[in-house]
């Protein structure tokens, strides 16, 4: 994992995007240089045109997935993740073709051949998600321990998700205790510092929970980390790895003296006019489809086009949140004008499918109730149950609740459960330890894959 802008990368992913990126740029100026005429290339501002370009298309990719793993996908899913981004990022880099300025692009045959390389690109993008490869230049680890803690630390490295990063084997703290991970697998006989340097390791993880009774190499820990060797122990390996603050790990020091958990002003001002300027934008973009998704419910049984509910916001404070109406009208009203609401109508159930019953929670953005990206908001009786039942819940509410987030991505959306709160709130405290910017616009790219591949966050 790298940390680049305040956030960890899998350092595959970041592989994946400098080729594409190196392809990209290539495209443009291969295709410049064989239409050249025969006063040669204007090469002023091609450079700098190729590499917007190149970030377009990324971000496009991001977009539909195509730097996430899939090879637990079937050929028929990968052929169709293939046809979709197909179908949108051509006009894409269509597009993007008319508003740069290139003049060597004025012909319709340079644009259809960059085109046509595009779709070549795209296609070996897919083909490489789904090839066993493992990173290049991947970090070798070494696992310190040989329990359960141990045996997830190899399972989690192992995933695609990692670029399958190689694990050199696991050091025991104690030769008698009991071994949960491949005998095989175990190295002994020597020192920590000598296993280190034997086994050339980049990495070492200390996958034990609990260190109260343990008796850990400390002085050769410190030897390894002022050779170079970096070292990680179990709740920092899931906050870079897994992207989650996990509970059982967590105490109020590590959130007191720990890095991260800060709302400074210039943070809020930037995310408040991320959230003001993307909010109006996609309101312009998606009122026509938000009247037409009014006038069908309206017209289906005469009811309110919306449904209003409390929710928890910043600091606690309750709001009401705003969705269009899925379900039918049972009669009676709840409060004010919220009606009794029982079954999903036709017209609900396609709206609630595709999503856009959450398209007016843009009103919330703008009026400062909700962020884009944050939280999920919960309704107040819940949250009075999770706040005594599971420990720091409470500072999910630091940040505003948005619209998606990093733990809906992460987790089942309608696991109301405590195991699924507890899940959940591991992503969420990562977000609210961690949250800037790039990881909000990661969110977002990740939510427009989610919806447009039909598919349940993972």
């Amino acid at each position: 994992m790298l940390k680049t802008f305040s956030q960890y990368f899998s350092l595959h992913v970041l592989q994946r995007i400098g080729l594409d990126l190196l392809l990209f740029v290539g495209v443009v100026i291969a295709s410049a240089v064989f239409r050249a005429n025969d006063h040669g290339v204007e090469s002023k501002g091609l450079l700098l045109s190729a590499l917007m370009f190149a970030v377009v298309m990324i971000v496009a990719g991001f977009a539909f997935g195509l730097y996430r793993p899939v090879d637990e996908d079937s050929p028929h899913a990968a052929f169709a993740r293939f046809v979709l981004s197909a179908l949108f990022c051509l006009p894409i880099a269509y597009g993007t073709m008319l508003l740069l300025p290139w003049q060597d692009f004025a012909l319709l045959a340079m644009r259809l051949q960059v085109l046509a390389l595009v779709l070549i690109v795209l296609l070996l993008r897919v083909l490489i998600n789904r090839s066993q490869a493992s990173s290049l230049f991947a970090p070798r680890i070494l696992i310190v321990g040989t329990g359960k803690e141990a045996q997830e630390a190899e399972r989690i490295l192992l995933h695609p998700e990692q670029g399958r990063t190689g694990v050199q084997g696991f050091f025991p703290i104690n030769d008698d205790g009991e071994w949960l991970v491949e005998t095989e697998k175990v190295v002994s006989g020597n020192s920590l510092t000598d296993t280190v340097k034997k086994l050339e390791i980049d990495i070492i993880i200390v996958a034990i929970n609990e260190l109260r009774g343990i008796a850990l190499p400390l002085r050769e820990l410190l030897d390894c980390k002022l050779a170079g060797v970096r070292i990680l122990d179990w709740p920092s390996f899931h906050e870079r790895v897994r992207r989650q603050v996990r509970l059982d790990s967590l105490r109020a020091s590590w959130l007191i003296f720990g890095e991260g958990f800060q709302q400074p002003l210039t943070r809020m001002f930037f995310k408040r006019v991320f959230d003001l300027a993307i909010s109006f934008s996609f309101l312009v973009l998606a009122s026509p489809l938000m009247a037409l998704a009014a006038f069908l419910i309206v017209f289906e049984d005469r009811g309110p086009v919306f449904y209003r509910q409390e929710r928890v916001g910043l600091g606690g404070q309750v709001f009401r949140i705003i969705r269009f109406r899925c379900k039918r009208v049972g009669g009676g009203y709840l409060n004010e004008d919220l009606p009794v609401l029982e079954e999903f109508s036709r017209v609900g159930k396609v709206i609630h499918r595709l999503r856009l019953d959450r398209l007016p929670q843009l009103f919330n953005v703008l009026r400062g109730d909700m962020s884009l990206v944050g939280p999920r908001p919960e309704r107040p009786s819940f949250v009075d149950r999770l706040a005594h039942e599971i420990p720091f819940y409470g500072v999910r509410h630091c940040v505003k609740p948005g619209m998606t987030g990093w733990a809906r991505l992460q987790c089942r959306d309608n696991d109301d459960s405590i195991s699924g709160a507890i899940q959940k709130l591991q992503y969420e405290l990562y977000y609210v330890k961690n949250h800037s910017l790039v990881l909000d616009m990661l969110v977002l790219l990740e939510t427009v894959h989610v919806v447009l591949m039909g598919k349940r966050a993972r």
